[in-house]
């Protein structure tokens, strides 16, 4: 299977040109899985949520159009961000389109910092879909800080987790060696790059894709400035195995009895001082 990333430097609210930049760094290849930025074709820091609803799409709208557009041309499924507009409700999504059409779409669950403002947390449960034979998942950017979102694919049966992200923390890159160790699956993270400045805010992001593989192993990673395209071949059984020895299978020797399932009410400073009195 060939897997890669596209990274990009979206112009805000430019979706043509936006379109066009994905275009001509795809010219010419053929892959299995491509995933793209989070919001690629948007950009990501709005002004206000009237400002979100303006570049807002349903599923079968222009940047659906365009990922099936890819899908085709390169005969792989492609994975990229978008704003999803439902009913009166905006969600940070994320579509996986094959040349056919919408095959799956998934809603941010973990939104990160003003993305609170903008959008509706996503309401439905991750999930895991069968293309060409290989089980894709999707987490979108922030969702990598929470170990149980890849575990839930994971559970689900993910070969390979599509992570579109629009990152500005430094750690993500490194937190998926992590997140594919214990999970024993691959995953693509497509970031972009540059700045994007306006209002009050002001993002520098990380770019740095990367495709990781169950080991930990990291199979591909861009440059931190660089518009361009990275693929790998990988061997898709090497996530179908849990076992780490004779002895030691990660998902067999789960023992949910023990996990704490929701946080406890931590006593506070002056209570603890006073030894809980």
């Amino acid at each position: 299977m060939r897997v890669g990333y596209v990274q990009t430097a979206p112009e805000f609210g430019n979706k043509e040109g936006n379109f066009r930049e994905v275009s001509r760094l795809l010219r010419g290849v053929e892959a299995d899985l491509v995933v793209l930025p989070e919001l690629f074709a948007t950009g990501y820091t709005f002004l206000s949520k009237r400002e979100a609803e303006s570049l807002a799409e349903t599923t079968h709208g222009e940047t659906v159009v365009f990922l099936a557009e890819m899908a085709e041309r390169t005969g792989a499924a492609v994975a990229g961000g978008f704003i999803e507009r439902d009913a009166r409700r905006l969600y940070n999504a994320a579509a996986l389109v094959t040349a056919t059409g919408l095959v799956d779409c998934y809603r941010k669950i973990h939104l990160f910092n003003k993305e609170k403002i903008w959008f509706d947390g996503g309401n439905r449960p991750p999930r895991v879909v069968e293309v060409g034979g290989v089980r894709v998942g999707m987490m979108i950017c922030f969702d990598w800080i929470f170990p149980e979102a890849a575990r839930s694919l994971a559970l689900l049966g993910a070969d390979i987790i599509a992570h579109p992200a629009n990152l500005v923390l430094p750690y993500c890159q490194d937190a998926m060696v992590t997140r594919c160790l214990e999970n024993r699956l691959f995953a693509v993270t497509a970031n972009r790059i540059g700045r994007e400045t306006r209002g009050e805010d002001s993002f520098e992001f990380t770019g740095r894709s990367q495709i990781t593989g169950p080991k930990g192993e990291v199979l591909s990673r861009a440059p931190k400035v660089r518009r361009m395209a990275g693929f790998v071949d990988i061997e898709v059984h090497r996530a179908r195995t849990k076992r780490v020895n004779p002895y030691n299978d990660l998902f067999v020797d789960r023992t949910p009895r023990h996990y704490v399932q929701q946080p406890a009410e931590l006593p506070s400073r002056r209570d603890a001082e006073s030894g809980g009195e």
